[in-house]
């Protein structure tokens, strides 16, 4: 999806559709997808994007398969992936350049009537737990973890740093992948 022009000079973004299945057990929330995800039309398409790396740890995937086969097997280990915003005016990649007014939030909770098994969300950084927070956290009863970003932005904590936090969402689905 390419960015549209708004009526302000900056660009309108819209989010890509949910990573999902009906069986799903944890949703990661992110904010909107980053300059270079929406240019490959991928979720965490930045090549220093942690997400995909912790991905690989946390659910022994290849990080370097190409984007359907990671796609799959987040699929197959009960992980949902979505932002919590569908649009929002946004000059470049960073999430403290999105104009709140412009924002429209995805509709996560009909995600989560698809995917009724999904017993805990997780966000991806603090725009996104702010998001949360704004348009779902009321209406949602759900626990929620908000975990480091893991865009490259997110400079202050390492990757091993990041994985410490990041295993919760292993820990918080059960049974065999598949």
């Amino acid at each position: 999806m390419r960015p549209k022009k708004s009526r302000s000079s900056a660009l309108r973004v819209e989010s890509f559709p949910p990573i999902y299945r009906a069986d799903a057990q944890v949703l990661i929330l992110g904010s909107m997808p980053s300059v270079a995800s929406l240019e490959q039309g991928q979720y965490y398409g930045h090549p220093r994007n942690a997400f995909w790396p912790l991905m690989a740890e946390l659910f022994g995937l290849d990080a370097q398969a190409p984007y359907s086969k990671r796609v799959q097997a987040l699929q197959e280990a009960r992980v949902a992936v979505w932002d919590v915003l569908q649009s929002c005016v946004r000059p470049g990649s960073l999430d403290s350049s999105i104009e709140r007014a412009s924002e429209v939030p995805n509709r996560i909770d009909e995600l989560l009537q698809e995917a009724s098994g999904v017993r805990h969300v997780f966000l991806n950084g603090r725009k996104a737990e702010q998001s949360w927070r704004r348009y779902f956290a009321a209406r949602i009863d759900l626990p929620t973890t908000t975990l480091p970003s893991t865009s490259p932005a997110m400079a202050s904590l390492d990757f091993a740093g990041k994985l410490a936090q990041w295993r919760q969402v292993a820990a918080r689905r059960s049974g065999p992948l598949g």
